[in-house]
């Protein structure tokens, strides 16, 4: 799947500072081995511990893995990115893309009506005045 040049950059970051495993694996347990199913609930926990505050680590921000997916796919549209490409992107139906991650609609409504605006004024500014 394509990323932002930005995450390569992080990505390529990590890589060079812990490198891989022999066999490609950028992410290992202490030991080398594969990182199990049983040990991501103990790393997150971990992991949400040292980088949120108290605050934010009482509420549900980032619970899960997976909501890290979710919080990315629902950050692309308001980001500007079509819907459809996001939807390709991560193998959803369009139609399912909507009904799980529409909540980015949200209060976009500001931000709706000023592209609607920029594009009126350029539309406006191309066409030829009448006499």
């Amino acid at each position: 799947m394509p990323i932002p040049p930005d995450l390569v950059t992080m990505l390529q970051w990590h890589i060079t500072l812990y490198g891989t495993h022999a066999d490609g694996r950028i992410f290992r347990t202490a030991r080398g081995g594969m990182v199990q199913q049983s040990g991501y609930g103990e790393v997150w926990a971990n992991a949400r511990q040292e980088a949120l505050s108290p605050t934010q680590h009482e509420s549900k921000l980032a619970k899960r893995p997976y909501d890290l997916r979710h919080a990315a796919v629902s950050m692309s549209p308001s980001s500007g990115m079509e819907p459809q490409l996001v939807a390709q992107r991560t193998d959803h139906s369009v139609t399912v893309f909507f009904r799980v991650y529409a909540k980015f609609l949200e209060g976009g409504d500001e931000a709706a009506s000023a592209k609607i605006s920029t594009r009126m004024n350029q539309r406006r500014a191309s066409t030829p005045a009448r006499a």
